[in-house]
């Protein structure tokens, strides 16, 4: 299980990234806790965070899954492909909320070829 361990790490390393902008956004900007509103560019660095978290419940247990039944190196690379999406994503929602389609589109298909292919492969085990 190496290859989904890793996608595992990378996935939660770019989290623990986008954690971190929250933290600088809110210094930056003077956003203090619990607030998250009043300043447009802390709101799309907090929104990278939480959209990530969101996603991370739909892409960990399918990368299992499909790291599991299906494919431990295809379960890698396809996990390494769902981080470098939520990087695009990012970097795409950072510099304009209205153009993270392409990123936000490809983390969830990555995500839900995980699901599908995970779970036929444990249902198809015999």
């Amino acid at each position: 299980m190496r290859f989904t361990v890793l996608a595992t790490f990378t996935a939660l390393l770019a989290y623990c990234w986008f954690l971190l902008k929250v933290g600088q956004a809110r210094k930056k900007f003077g956003i203090e806790a619990p607030r998250t509103t009043g300043n447009a560019d802390f709101e799309r660095v907090f929104r990278v965070q939480q959209n990530t978290v969101e996603q991370l419940v739909l892409f960990l247990p399918s990368l299992w899954l499909f790291g599991t039944y299906v494919s431990d190196m295809l379960a890698g690379l396809l996990g390494f492909g769902w981080t470098a999406a939520r990087v695009l994503y990012a970097a795409e929602y950072y510099a304009d909320a209205k153009k993270r389609g392409p990123g936000a589109a490809l983390t969830f298909l990555i995500g839900i070829v995980l699901l599908v292919g995970g779970t036929l492969g444990a249902v198809l085990t015999p």
